[in-house]
Formats: C-alpha cells, structure tokens, sequence
C-alpha cells in the first residue's frame, strides 16, 4: 500500500478511536519490537504489547469522537521512512464526560516500509499547540 493510502486510512482510523475503538489505528501501527508511542496519558512506551495496550486504555477515554482535520506542518519522506507533524483537531467526550469537547494534538508520526507497505512505527501526541510560559516544563 502506497504512503498517502495508509496515512488516509490512518486519520479515518482516528474517528473510530475517537468513538472508542482503537482497533483499526492498531491495524496500521507497526507490531515490531522498536514500534513506540507517545500520547497525553502516560509515559513513552516501546514494544507491540505495551503499545497496543496504551492504545487500547487511550481508546478506552474517548466517546461519540471524530477528528474534523488536520493540520499538516511538514513531512520529511525517503524511500523506507515518512516523518510528519501535524495538528490534529478533535472533538469527543473525553474521560468520562457527558459534553463533547473540542481539542487538538500536537503530533509527531513516523511511517516506516515494511515489506510492501507502510507501517505507523511511532507517534508522539500531546495537547501542546501554542507558546508555553519559560517555566512550563517545571509543571507536573
């Protein structure tokens, strides 16, 4: 599958996580040993099985979801590795919550070819979409 078919596939993924489902997104997430995710709700994780249960709790979060775009920022692609950063719009019922509520990611993906398609092999979202105060990094 060429790189634009499995991104596209990939942000249609992104609705039926939103509603809580994350098995397509996972479907299209590499299951190596060096697969890696990063999201707003825990630390950085390695590995198919940790990641495919942080996607699964991260899912878990999420209710009557979709994604209304993306913001792509820029793309770096080779011939076996594609690395984006975009901003991702969302909006869902988040934890929980009874109202649906609107937020964007901060994400950065990485695709790599394995065999003949391409694979999610890590992706980095947080909340963080616009300036910081200098001491933001010393919150927790």
């Amino acid at each position: 599958m060429q790189l634009d078919e499995v991104i596209d596939q990939f942000h249609q993924a992104l609705n039926q996580f939103a509603k809580g489902d994350p098995a397509p997104a996972k479907a299209i997430f590499s299951h190596s040993r060096d697969v890696s995710l990063a999201n707003p709700w825990g630390p950085p994780v390695v590995g198919w099985e940790r990641v495919s249960e942080a996607l699964d709790s991260a899912a878990a979060r999420f209710k009557d979801g979709r994604v209304t775009a993306f913001d792509a920022l820029t793309k770096h692609v080779t011939t076996d590795l594609a690395c984006f950063l975009d901003i991702e719009h969302w909006q869902a019922k988040v934890g929980g919550g009874d109202k649906v509520s609107p937020f964007e990611l901060r994400v950065t993906s990485i695709y790599r070819l394995e065999g003949i398609t391409w694979a999610l092999v890590h992706r980095h979202a947080d909340p963080i979409t616009t300036p910081q105060a200098p001491d933001a990094v010393l919150r927790k």
